[in-house]
């Protein structure tokens, strides 16, 4: 071989190398979620306020590098996707985030706990998202399946006039909505409200009803807001 043609594959081989070298990114966040339009869309609305708010101005604190994916799967199949996704990631992020409810499913407790173990943030449901989005109106201990929370949601967005009077999961300005009415903090409030009554070492999240975890990567991401 050449001396030219030993050069070439040296720095091929270096091309290679820096290009499967991950770089850790500082305020990143990657968010994994088991629904497909109502979780996504919802955390799709602050990371565009984010990046319009921060953006747009001199600021010390960079804009985060926020990653969302909307999975449609069993609670236990989404750590296995966030796995493949991280893995996948040209970066090492920062902050990684699994959103799912409990719903039906009876793999809620552990895959909680797998999620945790391998570093991942957990925002879970118990049962749904919508009683995440019902606390941005009003407080509620009761334990009701989620079918009902849906019942009460449209009543409040009848009450309230916003969008056709009914919920949808497919409204992708459902953060631009709830935080007009003034709920996003309101919703944080209730939640801490209800969790403070929840042991974390003790308890198990899915004989936990309702409760809700999500506060905690919302309040996360609203730090970038603060002025």
């Amino acid at each position: 071989m050449g001396t030219d043609d030993l050069f070439k594959k040296r720095k091929k081989e270096r091309k290679q190398r820096k290009s499967e070298y991950k770089q850790p990114k500082i305020n990143s966040y990657l968010i994994v979620t088991e629904g497909e339009r109502t979780e996504p869309f919802y955390f799709q609305g602050i990371k565009k306020k984010i990046e319009k708010n921060i953006g747009g101005m001199v600021s010390v604190m960079e804009v985060p590098t926020i990653k969302i994916h909307g999975e449609g799967s069993s609670t236990g199949k989404l750590i296995e996707i966030a796995d493949e996704i991280v893995s996948r990631a040209k970066i090492i992020y920062q902050n990684i985030w699994i959103v799912f409810d409990k719903d039906d499913f009876n793999d809620f407790d552990e895959a909680i706990k797998i999620g945790s173990e391998k570093g991942y943030k957990i925002a879970w449901s118990n049962q749904c998202f919508e009683y995440w989005i019902y606390l941005h109106f009003n407080y509620s201990d009761s334990d009701l399946h989620r079918s009902e929370w849906n019942k009460k949601l449209d009543q409040l967005f009848y009450k309230y006039s916003l969008k056709n009077g009914k919920y949808e999961k497919n409204y992708e300005d459902i953060y631009n909505i709830l935080e007009e009415i003034g709920g996003i903090d309101t919703a944080i409030k209730y939640a801490k409200r209800r969790m403070a009554h929840f042991n974390e070492e003790e308890g198990k999240p899915s004989q936990y009803a309702p409760g809700t975890t999500v506060y905690k990567l919302v309040e996360e991401l609203k730090a970038y807001l603060e002025e």
